[in-house]
């Protein structure tokens, strides 16, 4: 299965309960998917290059995925439904 870096921006008025909620909510959507969580780095808040969505300031995570390509593009497109993230890309690693 191939592995995936997935970096989310959330919106930075998030309380630390409602971001935890919503990668929590990600890392279920993503085991549904029949993919696997091999580790979430949070970077912390962060100021952005140009407002996104009315906001200057993102928290920004990491997570080193392994799913399926098909998998993936039904995450992306939940990704899309979701408001309290403002960006997010997946990069596949070289194994």
């Amino acid at each position: 299965m191939p592995s995936y870096e997935l970096v989310f921006i959330l919106n930075a008025n998030l309380t630390e309960d409602d971001s935890a909620k919503l990668l929590g909510n990600v890392n279920d959507q993503i085991a549904k998917l029949g993919g696997t969580v091999n580790e979430t780095n949070t970077w912390g808040k962060r100021k952005l290059a140009y407002p996104i969505k009315r906001q200057t300031e993102g928290n920004y995570v990491l997570k080193k995925v392994q799913m399926k390509q098909t998998a993936l593009k039904e995450l992306d497109a939940s990704l899309k439904l979701t408001e309290d993230v403002l960006r997010y890309l997946a990069i596949r690693e070289n194994s």
